[in-house]
């Protein structure tokens, strides 16, 4: 980050005020769902009883550690629980008293509910908490949407590199069978194998990875082509520099440059496909929180409006950010724009 090269980028990243403000908050709300569980849980953060501390979000305790009857996981809820570790200790909530699949059985009216104080976001039709589930559902779809495009971003620089450098039949053989692969269309395909097998995150990860790592093997096979033939690169050739010294050391971060202002799309295009796939039915485990599950809520049940309100403007928010911070990117690498 001390060199003047990256200072600059950095200063020129910084002048787009909408990109700039972007990665703040984005970057906030990430930090935040990474502790989604000290935010919505159905289980205390931390519970002091008869001068002893408990940790339920973490360790499940058996009731009778609390004075209950049964030597089954503690309803920290039930009103005997309750009452007894009001009378010998305290408890600590956290802010939302619902996790992803709580379901709240004690509603004034059939779910889905309309928002009120203890359900700031409404319940969806099967009583969970809305706003629990945006919360969890925003960061498993963010972290596999960065698994996804940090893996598919090794795999295709490193194919490009090969094509660019090397050229020949190899490029030529790679082309054909990258034009190939490319046809395929993916999201039919990716629903495909999907109905085949139960997916996890991990199985539909890989599934994805299948189709997304091709799509920046074209901007960085073009800056190894164009790389190879520059004199100073001749220069390392002739000097008995290995290739892959000279792919890593002389060409790799010019081809960067190019790569990075590509990546924030890539990441966007990641998270808007797991979203199609779950509103389809065919992406990440059912009861599991997604984005694409809210929509499929909001349009199977038109008579709550907040469920559809709700994720329309969740993705709205996610997906503008994300390009803001894409403009800026691209601007900061782009050698034309002078501070």
């Amino acid at each position: 980050m001390r060199h003047p090269m990256n200072q600059r980028r950095w200063q020129q990243f910084k002048r787009n005020k909408r990109g700039y403000w972007s990665l703040w908050i984005f970057s906030i709300l990430f930090a935040l769902s990474l502790f989604a569980e000290l935010i919505a849980n159905d289980k205390p953060i931390l519970v002091s009883y008869q001068g002893q501390w408990y940790s339920p979000v973490w360790v499940a305790y058996p009731e009778t550690t609390f004075g209950g009857d049964f030597d089954t996981w503690t309803d920290y809820q039930d009103p005997l629980i309750a009452n007894n570790i009001a009378k010998d200790g305290w408890i600590i909530w956290p802010l939302i008293p619902f996790k992803y699949d709580s379901i709240n059985y004690l509603l004034s009216e059939p779910s889905p509910s309309q928002p009120t104080k203890e359900n700031v976001l409404g319940t969806d039709d099967q009583g969970r908490d809305v706003l629990a589930r945006l919360i969890y559902g925003f960061r498993i779809s963010v972290l596999f949407a960065l698994v996804l495009t940090l893996s598919s971003s090794v795999i295709g620089i490193t194919a490009g590199a090969i094509q660019g450098y090397y050229g020949g039949w190899i490029d030529l053989i790679g082309q054909r069978l990258i034009e190939i692969w490319e046809g395929l269309p993916m999201l039919f395909m990716l629903i495909i194998l999907a109905s085949i097998v139960q997916p996890s995150f991990w199985w539909l990860l890989g599934l994805m990875l299948l189709f997304s790592w091709s799509s920046l093997v074209g901007v960085v096979r073009a800056e190894f082509l164009r790389g190879r033939n520059l004199e100073y690169v001749k220069a390392a050739k002739a000097m008995g520099v290995s290739d892959k010294a000279i792919m890593l050391k002389h060409i790799l971060p010019n081809a960067m440059i190019a790569t990075m202002t590509f990546m924030p799309y890539i990441f966007t295009g990641a998270l808007t496909t797991l979203t199609a796939l779950d509103f389809l039915g065919f992406g990440l485990p059912p009861g599991s929180p997604s984005l694409g599950e809210m929509v499929a809520q909001g349009k199977e049940n038109l008579q709550a409006p907040w469920l559809g309100i709700t994720a329309f403007t969740a993705l709205s928010v996610i997906l503008v950010l994300l390009v803001f911070i894409g403009e800026a990117a691209r601007d900061a690498f782009d050698p034309r724009k002078a501070l």
